[in-house]
């Protein structure tokens, strides 16, 4: 099997910036953007990139011309494989690898959103086979095994609870396209889910009218699954019957993260504080400010998308 390459998961249509901007010009455009930074590029040819941290370093001269800022950068081809491509990001600290031709022309680029796609994928095999498996013993059909693009109108629930919070980080991760293929099974009317109903619940929201799927298609259709026999206790019919929970965090939220709500990080902000006080100490928020006070630019360099 060929080894996965850089022109097979770099972002072809790739925004750009004048090198005739100004430093305060660019900071303007990075601030209403989604970046944290731009290629710099003329006639097609890559001059350099630029980042909110550059910025950060010429803010005093919001006059002067990105021209005059910009350094070589670190570039790669779409041949160079994934694995090398990870190394030159990780060794060099790099989010983003402007991707170039023979001729110096940019083309792509390739970023750690990219790689993180690029590993999800990899996980794809071993769970269908891992649902062929299991289905394949429970029922005593084989399944034949198709990658297409469904109809979410067409999907069937066989889960009767989704997370809000979850639903929200689904809706991200398709805006980004790195999201995993459903898991669904083929039936006479639609497609029964067995893996991704978060995803799908958020394509939904999202007004997306198909997703990508990996479809298992059995070779006895008339063979009722426990599955459905479930949907069909609970009323799951479309994915509108699938109830959303707000006020408590997915499972696996709850066990990864330890996150503090507002009240309870401003209690231990004004803790510190008073603490602080007592001793005479300069008084150091180690919270983020509200949004209204933080410096605009800092949400350009902190990884926010």
């Amino acid at each position: 099997m060929s080894r996965p390459v850089v022109g097979d998961y770099m972002v072809g249509d790739v925004k750009v910036i004048s090198p005739n901007l100004t430093i305060e010009e660019a900071r303007q455009k990075l601030i209403n953007s989604v970046f944290h930074g731009y290629p710099v590029a003329e006639n097609g040819y890559l001059l350099g990139f630029v980042t909110a941290k550059d910025i950060l370093r010429h803010i005093d001269t919001p006059d002067a011309k990105i021209r005059s800022i910009i350094q070589e950068p670190i570039t790669t081809s779409p041949s160079t494989t994934i694995e090398d491509v990870i190394r030159i990001m990780f060794r060099y600290g790099i989010r983003n690898l402007p991707v170039l031709d023979d001729n110096r022309k940019l083309v792509g680029i390739i970023s750690n959103i990219d790689i993180i796609r690029r590993q999800i994928e990899k996980v794809r095999p071993a769970k269908i086979e891992s649902v062929k498996s299991f289905l394949q013993q429970k029922h005593d059909i084989k399944f034949k095994e198709m990658t297409m693009e469904i109809p979410v109108s067409e999907l069937r629930p066989t889960q009767k609870e989704v997370y809000g919070d979850e639903l929200r980080g689904r809706q991200y991760e398709i805006d980004h396209d790195l999201s995993e293929y459903l898991i669904v099974i083929k039936r006479a009317r639609g497609y029964l889910i067995i893996d991704g109903h978060h995803r799908a619940l958020a394509a939904k929201k999202l007004g997306k009218e198909k997703l990508d799927a990996i479809v298992l298609i059995p070779d006895n259709m008339n063979v009722k699954l426990g599955l459905e026999i479930t949907a069909d206790r609970w009323g799951l019919k479309t994915l509108d019957d699938v109830k959303v929970i707000e006020g408590s965090r997915h499972p696996l939220m709850q066990q990864a993260t330890m996150l503090m709500d507002s009240e309870q990080a401003r209690a231990l902000n004004q803790k510190l504080i008073d603490s602080e006080k007592e001793r005479g100490l300069p008084l150091f928020h180690i919270f983020p400010l509200p949004s209204e006070f933080r410096h605009p630019l800092k949400d350009c360099f902190s990884g926010r998308t």
